[in-house]
């Protein structure tokens, strides 16, 4: 059965070419969108009826993802659909690119700050500790969300990022994408984490994209036995790195609980973006 959806999280822009692990130059994106109303005629194939819209990013020159963020802003301008996540890095090296993205955060149609470690820094590293700071009280000074990468191994894995809950998610609500990110993500998150942060009383909701098959259906049947965090998953397709129609058919399949299934592929997305 298809459900009409709002995306938690989805790119816009095209990445240059760049020699990924050593190999060629590449441009691995093929359905990024260079502009506005191509995402638009996107939403419009799709049916999807919401979206957080964010720069893309992946390759290691900050300053291509910092000037993707006037094209996101203007796609929440264009369309009431769509609400823009800004690109903010963690190093210290980007201050006053930082320091230019946030001057955009009080804009009409922000709703969130997107940051990862892909690129360099680490939650731990004290060249990082200012910026990310700065990043966090600027976004619960505004109530935005802080949309963070997860994936195993390294800066990125959900051990480390989790500290980042740890320390900001009482007073700022954290978006930690991809559910953990792969199998030992899932495993950490599902098993036990998420739910013990709600518990706590963070801030904390997640996305099922990329998640391994299994994941979204034990993300569900924990959600239903424990009676928490059916108000903190999103559906969300990661496109273009993502794809819309096995995003959708993956979380659909996951649970026959109509309740939470308008949940997931509408009702948290209002309740957290609008």
């Amino acid at each position: 059965m298809r459900f009409t959806a709002h995306d938690a999280h989805r790119h816009i822009g095209r990445l240059p070419a760049y020699p990924f692990y050593g190999g060629p130059p590449i441009q691995p994106d093929v359905t990024a969108r260079e502009s506005v109303a191509e995402l638009v005629a996107d939403l419009d194939a799709e049916g999807t009826e919401r979206a957080l819209v964010l720069p893309n990013y992946g390759v290691p020159d900050p300053d291509v993802s910092f000037r993707l963020n006037h094209l996101a802003l203007d796609a929440a301008h264009a369309d009431d659909r769509i609400r823009c996540g800004l690109w903010v890095s963690p190093k210290a090296s980007d201050a006053e690119r930082n320091t230019a993205a946030l001057a955009l955060a009080a804009e009409d149609g922000v709703a969130a700050l997107k940051t990862s470690f892909l690129l360099g820094g680490a939650v731990d590293d004290p060249d990082c500790r200012v910026e990310l700071d700065r990043i966090f009280t600027t976004a619960a000074e505004l109530d935005l969300v802080v949309h963070v990468h997860t994936s195993p191994g390294a800066a990125s894995d959900v051990d480390r990022i989790g500290e980042l809950v740890e320390r900001h998610g009482d007073a700022t609500k954290i978006h930690l994408v991809h559910l953990g990110g792969g199998m030992s993500g899932h495993m950490k998150l599902i098993g036990g984490r998420f739910f013990d942060w709600i518990e706590a009383g963070k801030q904390v909701y997640t996305d099922t994209s990329w998640a391994i098959g299994f994941a979204p259906v034990w993300l569900c049947q924990e959600i239903q036995r424990r009676g928490i965090g059916a108000d903190r998953v999103l559906f969300a397709t990661d496109t273009p790195w993502g794809d819309h129609a096995g995003e959708h058919a993956r979380l659909a399949a996951a649970t026959d609980d109509p309740e939470l299934t308008a949940a997931l592929f509408r009702g948290n997305f209002e309740a957290l973006y609008g």
